[in-house]
């Protein structure tokens, strides 16, 4: 098992979370050890770490929605408002936070890429809410929990693959939500 960072460990500017969330990162991070070796358990998260990266899930799943609505001006705002929530969480928010990740490239028996930006919050988590819950979810809420369930293996599979602690996953969700808000109110605008 690849060794976790100490979570006393510090970079200078680097926010501290403090003892109670490293704590309940850890029993996060034990109960999902319970799940890895699994190889079903293994695979969903490990996939879905993977088509999620750079937001590919979501711009997948938005060309068939407007393909199928016949509303290509929905694919490119959705495009775009990924575009910016990328651009603000992975340029603006992490440098303000600038926290180690558990592991630098993941747990070993699992196959991830290695990210280059810092842990929290989790990009993947937030693009995934804000895409599949608050963008998505407004115009078509019979599919609101097909996406909330595909945004919730997507959340969680970062802590399962090791490249993110559960709290950035959390953090990730509601920064995510916030940007959705805004970002729901552009595209109610951009593509009426």
């Amino acid at each position: 098992m690849t060794e976790a960072q100490p979570p006393s460990s510090t970079v200078p500017g680097q926010l501290q979370f403090g003892p109670l969330i490293d704590q309940l990162d850890e029993r996060a991070d034990a109960l999902l050890e319970l799940l890895r070796g699994h190889p079903m358990a293994d695979r969903l998260f490990t996939t879905a770490s993977h088509v999620a990266d750079f937001s590919m899930i979501w711009h997948a799943i938005g060309i068939a929605r407007g393909v199928a609505k016949g509303r290509p001006d929905q694919v490119i705002v959705l495009a775009a408002l990924l575009g910016a929530e990328s651009l603000i969480v992975n340029q603006g928010v992490k440098r303000l936070f600038r926290r180690e990740r558990p592991t630098t490239v993941g747990d070993e028996r699992l196959q991830v890429r290695q990210p280059s930006t810092s842990s929290f919050p989790s990009g993947h988590a937030s693009s995934a809410t804000f895409a599949a819950v608050i963008l998505m979810s407004w115009d078509d809420r019979r599919l609101g929990p097909v996406w909330l369930t595909i945004a919730a293996i997507v959340g969680i599979s970062r802590a399962y693959v090791r490249i993110h602690h559960a709290s950035d996953v959390v953090g990730g969700v509601v920064v995510g939500g916030l940007l959705g808000l805004v970002g729901r109110r552009l595209a109610r605008r951009l593509a009426p």
